[in-house]
């Protein structure tokens, strides 16, 4: 059974090995801490029946969207481990950052970066979820891989 709640500030080690066990992109602790604290609402875990983070979405509002444009939010990162894919959390996580950016902060949309080569993500991304190609981003990540940047309009009148 796996359960997905809301993260929490001792959830962030946990959320710091699922990311360092699968994605090269990594973060300090700092950097998660940043966001837990000035975005407490946007980020989710999923834990199993021990308790342990199995997967996660860090997520944030953009601080620098120019002036008179509508809020935006972000997912910085989303990683859920390989035993437990294909069981629908991603999508799970995706949707709960998703509808509290659009309610509480009145995020008028959500953007990503995602792999270029990251094919499984962006079948969620776009044909799941129904994320648009925005442009690519060459050499976007430290590897030099481009990136596709994405976005999705959220729905803020609820």
């Amino acid at each position: 059974m796996v359960n997905v709640r809301a993260a929490r500030v001792e959830d962030l080690m946990g959320m710091q090995a699922c990311n360092l066990q699968n994605l090269p992109e990594n973060y300090t602790m700092k950097y998660y801490l940043y966001h837990a604290m000035s975005w407490p609402s946007l980020s989710y875990v999923a834990e199993d029946s021990k308790g342990r983070i199995v997967g996660y979405i860090l997520a944030k509002m953009d601080e620098e969207a120019p002036e008179g444009q509508p809020p935006h939010g972000h997912v910085t990162s989303i990683s859920v481990l390989r035993s437990y894919r294909r069981l629908g959390l991603a999508k799970k996580l995706m949707i709960l950052s998703q509808d509290a950016m659009a309610s509480i902060y009145k995020a008028a949309y959500v953007s990503l970066h995602v792999r270029k080569s990251n094919r499984a993500a962006l079948g969620l991304y776009r044909d799941t979820l129904g994320f648009e190609l925005e442009k690519v981003e060459k050499g976007y990540y430290a590897d030099g891989e481009d990136a596709y940047a994405m976005r999705l309009a959220l729905d803020t009148s609820s």
